[in-house]
């Protein structure tokens, strides 16, 4: 007899939905507790509203679609933590909310559930609130005055490095500076070791590599991603962004850009959706 079902295809019966997104979960461990460190109640508000929002929205739609609800496979809870490891710490929380329902409505349960979706439904969201809320996932939503905001972390004040770098080559390009040489800004952001450990400003998921780095080599570890995945996309990332690096298109070497940014948030969470 013939049996045809949809994928994924496991080989392995112990291989469960469950436990794919459990491991997930354990491999944002590092990168959350980096994120309560540097951004602290801000991270909780942001996380915590993606993950009720999603689990509600989720519960929402399945039942509208007189389906079985299935919170307990842990991937609506999966989608809610990347999707606001993915926002800005300052990011309004009706902006979270806004984007989880569309991750789970648009991004999972309209395409038919969970192993139907065709992209990443935290990505999904990302996107939408990213065309939506344009002004107020910019600049405003990761950098806070000193001066208004006593009570927020040093590292909101700053700029994030990849926004500082992209202000250092339009400002040379345009001749708006003289010379080639980086302001202080952008000295400090581009050390590797603060873009290492976390300690530069970004989204909730962008700013320790180190830490994103350990969850994803536990994904890997335990076969719940493909090794193959995450190692081509930050292969290619360190070799186009080396050759602009040396064709002086940007300040920062192809290291610094594995580094900073979301390049292992992406390349070990989200590429090997």
């Amino acid at each position: 007899m013939l049996h045809v079902g949809p994928s994924p295809h496991f080989s392995e019966t112990e291989v469960t939905t469950r436990r794919m997104m459990l491991d997930v979960l354990i491999g944002l461990v590092p990168a959350i507790a980096v994120s309560l460190y540097v951004f602290g109640w801000h991270t909780v508000w942001q996380l915590g509203a993606c993950v009720v929002a999603c689990l509600a929205a989720e519960s929402l739609f399945t039942k509208m679609h007189g389906k079985r609800l299935a919170l307990g496979d842990l991937s609506a809870v999966v989608t809610g933590l990347l999707l606001g490891m993915s926002l800005p710490a300052l990011a309004p929380l009706h902006i979270a909310i806004i984007g989880s329902v569309v991750a789970m409505g648009v991004g999972k349960v309209v395409f038919g559930g969970l192993g139907y979706n065709l992209f990443n439904p935290a990505m999904v969201g990302r996107a939408f609130v990213m065309l939506s809320f344009a002004a107020q996932m910019g600049a405003p939503a990761f950098i806070v005055s000193a001066d208004s905001r006593a009570e927020a972390p040093d590292v909101l004040t700053r700029p994030t490095p990849l926004t500082s770098a992209k202000q250092y080559t339009s400002d040379l390009a345009s001749g708006k500076i003289d010379g080639p040489e980086m302001p202080d800004d952008l000295q400090v952001a581009s050390q590797r070791m603060p873009l290492l450990l976390g300690q530069v400003n970004g989204s909730l998921g962008e700013t320790s590599a180190l830490a994103l780095l350990l969850g994803g080599i536990f994904l890997c570890v335990r076969r719940t991603a493909s090794w193959e995945i995450p190692a081509g996309v930050l292969l290619a990332t360190w070799l186009l962004a080396e050759l602009f690096h040396l064709a002086g298109g940007t300040p920062f070497d192809g290291l610094q850009h594995l580094l900073g940014g979301a390049a292992m948030l992406g390349a070990f969470f989200i590429a090997t959706d």
